[in-house]
């Protein structure tokens, strides 16, 4: 009974190291999340920014900033960094400027408005009513 099994197994060991493991994980996806990191600025926030504001101001409606150099205490950078399941990584900064202590101007760039949808739409989470027995 050894020696009748001996042959299939060695055939079935040669079939498996002729597969190339590149072959063999080229159709193996496995599920990626979303990964969000940084400050989400969007244009309702921005909007909400008026010139003049304190820093306590700027706070409320952003948030605390993801940089703030000591070197160079007039600016507050926001980053936002989101890589997609699939694709490519990107990445956003805003730069607030003051100039004594009040918002002087703001500069950087936001994502348009296809890619905001996008992330927005992958954040909703629906959950069903209860059924009440």
């Amino acid at each position: 009974m050894r020696f009748t099994l001996f042959p299939v197994t060695l055939f079935l060991v040669a079939g498996l190291a002729a597969c190339s493991f590149g072959t063999l994980v080229g159709h193996i996806d496995p599920y990626r999340i979303d990964i969000r990191q940084g400050n989400h600025v969007d244009k309702v926030m921005l909007a909400r920014l008026q010139p003049g504001m304190t820093r306590e101001q700027v706070r409320f409606v952003l948030g605390s900033p993801l940089v703030a150099d000591v070197f160079r205490t007039d600016r507050w950078d926001y980053v936002y960094r989101f890589k997609p399941g699939k694709g490519e990584a990107r990445q956003y900064v805003i730069s607030i400027f003051f100039s004594e202590d009040r918002l002087d101007h703001i500069e950087g760039e936001l994502p348009d408005d296809g890619e905001a949808e996008e992330e927005a739409r992958s954040r909703v989470i629906e959950v069903p009513a209860r059924i009440k027995n």
